[in-house]
């Protein structure tokens, strides 16, 4: 059964760029919600975020927890496989190139699936937990203990990726965290224009703002004021 849920999703150029290669679904009835964010740097990142989130959207409602997210693996590698396949009719080099992470909520548990630095978090009686670990440059530094967390933030190659959809590896590998839902939980996906700009505290309280104004919104608009580099784009889902 899909909980019932109020969910909200935006998106925004930001402060820097001028063409937004994020995109998102927001698909309470089937229980899924999605952040694409296109690889920053090469060849037609709005290209790679669009065909996943338009794969997602495809996925017929009626379907299990289980084979959601069988689904969902399906939609991505065959998306994987099509960027890559599209990326070598372009010359040596060349990559088309996405991070995702996916939300899905059934009966009283949630799974997330993701691969690259866009992010999932969980608020839970005002503590926000990441779901998520970044496939990230940096966050290999720091499981290393090469580099500290707090020196990851500001480190020069913060934005560099170690997996995505459509990049050169023969099969891609989607992590999965599992758990249980209670009433009153709030979740996130954003892309890492967001969670690179505002910090976990400012986060968790927008996020767990009383309705009224949106959390998208809230959200957007303080990653905004702070004049973000990339684009930025939030999908808040309440557990009602």
């Amino acid at each position: 059964m899909i909980p019932t849920v109020k969910s909200w999703a935006q998106t925004h150029v930001g402060t820097v760029r001028r063409h937004n290669e994020d995109a998102y679904l927001a698909r309470p009835d089937l229980g899924l919600w999605a952040v694409a964010d296109g690889a920053g740097g090469h060849q037609s990142g709005d290209l790679a975020s669009g065909m996943i989130v338009a794969a997602l959207d495809r996925l017929e409602p009626g379907l299990t927890a289980a084979e959601l997210l069988a689904r969902v693996r399906m939609a991505i590698a065959e998306v994987h496989a099509v960027l890559q396949a599209e990326a070598a009719t372009r010359g040596p080099g060349a990559m088309i190139a996405s991070t995702v992470v996916v939300l899905v909520l059934r009966d009283t548990h949630f799974a997330c699936l993701w691969a690259g630095d866009s992010r999932a978090y969980l608020l839970r009686d005002g503590e926000l937990t990441q779901i998520s670990r970044d496939h990230s440059l940096v966050q290999a530094l720091v499981d290393d203990g090469a580099l500290s967390a707090e020196a990851a933030e500001h480190h020069p190659q913060a934005n560099v990726i170690t997996r995505a959809v459509g990049a050169d590896h023969s099969v891609l590998e989607l992590d999965k965290a599992i758990g249980e839902t209670m009433p009153g939980d709030r979740f996130l996906l954003c892309s890492d224009g967001l969670s690179k700009t505002l910090p976990d505290a400012e986060i968790a309280a927008l996020l767990g703002s009383p309705d009224g104004v949106p959390p998208t919104e809230l959200l957007i608009a303080a990653a905004l004021a702070r004049h973000v580099n990339d684009n930025v784009t939030a999908v808040t889902v309440g557990v009602v």
